[in-house]
């Protein structure tokens, strides 16, 4: 993970009037064989005329938040102490994963949470879903003070202008809203499909040839 000024120069606090996908899930299609995306659920940060920026929510990687934090020099309280000093949030845990959030930036620390706090870099998703590239978030989560549900990834995705309509339309993707249950409760490995539930869809069932020319 890179320092905080790092950290700080992907995501933009600045806002659009045109959201476009923002706050959806992007489901990939059982036909994309793209090693980063395959069978992979990713939320939409952030959607203009200038491209999109997205956070992919169901890759674990084999590095723990606990171990991200060491690595900053951020060490988190033992456990019990986290449990007897902040009961009200259950959430922390030792040997919690941190997730591939996408090829971008690979390095790079991005939080997905649902606290409506702002520290010195969140982006607001919508009014009970951020994204925070800046370290002081660390630093209270950490310390057991950071929000209740949260997910530490390393990486985005991020497609240029017009990109991301274009494999819509090629049958790469299906995109349904974003559904806190899925982003912070679901497991990992059951997201994918997931997803694509709340949409009444069976990926298992779905041609892998495209249905465009």
């Amino acid at each position: 993970m890179q320092d905080q000024d790092n950290l700080e120069n992907k995501v933009s606090p600045q806002t659009t009037d045109t959201h476009y996908l923002q706050n959806q899930l992007l489901i990939a299609m059982p036909g994309l064989e793209d090693p980063y995306f395959k069978q992979s659920v990713t939320l939409i940060c952030q959607h203009s005329e200038h491209g999109c920026f997205g956070i992919t929510i169901n890759k674990p990687i084999p590095v723990t938040v606990d171990e991200v934090l060491k690595q900053l020099k951020l060490d988190a309280e033992d456990e019990s102490s986290i449990e007897h000093n902040h009961p009200e949030n259950k959430n922390f845990a030792l040997g919690k994963p941190a997730l591939r959030g996408g090829p971008v930036q690979a390095e790079q620390g991005f939080i997905i949470h649902d606290s409506n706090q702002q520290w010195s870099n969140t982006f607001s998703i919508d009014e009970n879903l951020s994204v925070t590239a800046s370290q002081d978030i660390l630093v209270d989560i950490a310390a057991g003070n950071g929000p209740e549900n949260y997910l530490l990834t390393l990486g985005c995705a991020s497609w240029e202008a017009g990109q991301m309509e274009a494999e819509i339309l090629n049958n790469s993707w299906l995109n349904c809203p974003a559904d806190k249950k899925i982003i912070f409760n679901m497991p990992f490995e059951e997201r994918w499909q997931g997803a694509a539930d709340t949409l009444g869809v069976n990926l298992s069932a779905m041609s892998n040839i495209s249905g465009h020319d």
